[in-house]
């Protein structure tokens, strides 16, 4: 007898053969050599989710792990720390963080984390071609505030294909709401807590399976989580039939590096790497480091630019994600309005397409442009990462850690932290809701470690 399992119910991020597309747009950007199978990838594509299916996909990724990189391929990516360290460029940063601002400090970045949080979940998933009429016909174009339910109306639930009877709304919500990029920030802080600030790949990886069931993981965490079970290691879990390896999954799980390493970008991004390479690789990699850097300057410094020169400065001068970010801070300081650096990110990656939706550099460029354009002020910071589209909840929360780092508790207004009160809703094993206040003074315990 044979015995399949019923492929329809296993889900697409579980199915490699499913996102095969994906697969293939992301060799090709990693300089592979794979275009001579492109009709073979649409192919596969269109087939039925079947056995086929399967072992074709299987055949291509063979393929894809066995292919030469294009001689006139110009980047160098890396994914091992040493390799990554080599090709750094510019000052690192190394302050002592002043100790009499820095619980405001530790406590701006959670609760500005959560606040950006919470404007982008309402929205995530949205297009612009919808997000922005409906901001403008609801009195919230730029973006200045929360969107609220009743905002929502029979004829808006109507009019647009986004599901807006079914989203979670400030105006109705008891503390922040669970979400997998507030369950990350903890999670780290578990890790910590379990394994001291050496832990290693494997602990997280470990963590992983301890803390959360697999329906919490996504995209590549979802792969990773799987190869977990199935054997695989750090970084194999990263690489083994793993389409969503440069995604934006591991830039949302950095921020409490940057917390626990005040002053010290280097030590955040070297943490942040660890957490990284779980589930992904170059660019991947890269933007948790950038990100955790980041948030770790702030704590130091005010100037925006210098903030995201410390992030630069700990990931490879030779990538995609750096020359990307390049190009962000050079029209900025060149004068480049707002509204064209906005435009500059939408023509290089098509928000319509999961890849470049959910892509590491697109997100990882409307962070670095809210940070300079906002200019220093939270609200207006977290609401441009939000109104840019793309993955909204992820980068209002990393726009709101780096801000909040910034600009200490103080400096987020009332208006935003209302909503939220402090608390903070997980759906992590044996955690559940905690308060903000308390993760803080735990965060402070670790900054000592």
């Amino acid at each position: 007898m044979s015995v399949k399992p019923q492929y329809s119910n296993i889900h697409d991020w579980e199915f490699y053969a499913s996102a095969i597309l994906t697969e293939y747009e992301q060799s090709v950007e990693e300089g592979l050599d794979v275009e001579a199978y492109r009709d073979l990838f649409t192919a596969v594509s269109k087939l039925p989710k079947n056995e086929i299916k399967k072992e074709l996909g299987d055949v291509l990724f063979e393929i894809v792990s066995n292919a030469k990189q294009r001689d006139d391929y110009k980047y160098i990516e890396p994914s091992d720390p040493d390799s990554i360290r080599a090709l750094r460029k510019g000052d690192l940063i190394s302050e002592k963080a002043d100790e009499k601002v820095l619980e405001s400090k530790i406590h701006g970045a959670w609760v500005g984390r959560v606040c950006g949080c919470m404007l982008g979940k309402t929205l995530e998933g949205i297009r612009t071609n919808e997000l922005i009429p409906f901001l403008k016909e609801s009195g919230n174009y730029p973006m200045h505030r929360y969107v609220y339910r009743t905002d929502i109306t029979d004829d808006t639930v109507k009019k647009y294909s986004y599901g807006f009877a079914d989203r979670i709304y400030a105006d109705e919500i008891d503390g922040m709401p669970v979400d997998d990029d507030t369950n990350y920030t903890v999670l780290a802080q578990m890790t910590v807590r379990d394994h001291g600030k050496d832990f290693t790949p494997y602990d997280v990886s470990r963590a992983w399976l301890r803390y959360q069931s697999k329906d919490a993981y996504c995209t590549a965490e979802r792969v990773a989580f799987c190869n977990f079970m199935n054997g695989y290691e750090p970084p194999q879990s990263a690489i083994y039939k793993n389409p969503y390896r440069e995604w934006i999954g591991a830039q949302i799980r950095g921020d409490y590096f940057g917390y626990i390493n005040p002053g010290n970008p280097e030590k955040a991004a070297e943490m942040a790497w660890r957490d990284a390479s779980i589930s992904h690789v170059k660019n991947g990699i890269y933007g948790e480091m950038f990100a955790a850097a980041m948030i770790s300057a702030a704590a130091v410094t005010d100037d925006t630019e210098n903030i995201i020169l410390a992030g630069l400065s700990q990931i490879p001068y030779t990538s995609r994600l750096y020359e990307s970010i390049m190009s962000v801070l050079d029209g900025y300081k060149k004068g480049m309005p707002q509204a064209d650096c906005f435009r500059m990110i939408h023509q290089k990656y098509d928000e319509y397409t999961g890849h470049g939706w959910c892509h590491a550099v697109s997100n990882a460029m409307i962070v670095a442009a809210s940070v300079l354009y906002g200019n220093g002020d939270y609200g207006r910071s977290i609401c441009m990462a939000v109104e840019t589209g793309f993955d909204t909840d992820c980068n209002g929360a990393t726009v709101g850690s780096v801000l909040g780092m910034r600009n200490g508790i103080e400096g987020i207004p009332e208006y935003w932290k209302k909503p939220v009160n402090d608390t903070l809703h997980t759906s992590l094993f044996g955690v559940g809701t905690v308060k903000i206040s308390d993760r803080v003074k735990m965060t402070l315990e670790h900054i000592k470690l």
